[in-house]
């Protein structure tokens, strides 16, 4: 993809992210324009990172263990 595209696609991506309270944008929005802009700047690179290994806290820690009837 085109580095200004990149640019423009990641940002629109954030920018929605913060309208999560319209129909459609959504908070989802923020991982997935840092993921598109990770590869031309650091500091997307480690917001996506963090992002990703809170999920996977959150998610370990919320799992449902299925006990034997």
């Amino acid at each position: 993809m085109h580095f200004s595209l990149r640019w423009v696609l990641g940002l629109s991506l954030m920018f929605g992210g913060v309208l999560w309270f319209l129909p459609i944008l959504g908070v989802w929005m923020i991982p997935l324009g840092l993921l598109v802009l990770a590869p031309d700047f650091k500091w997307a690179r480690r917001g996506y990172l963090s992002i990703m290994l809170w999920l996977r806290k959150f998610r370990k820690g919320n799992k449902v263990s299925k006990q034997d009837p």
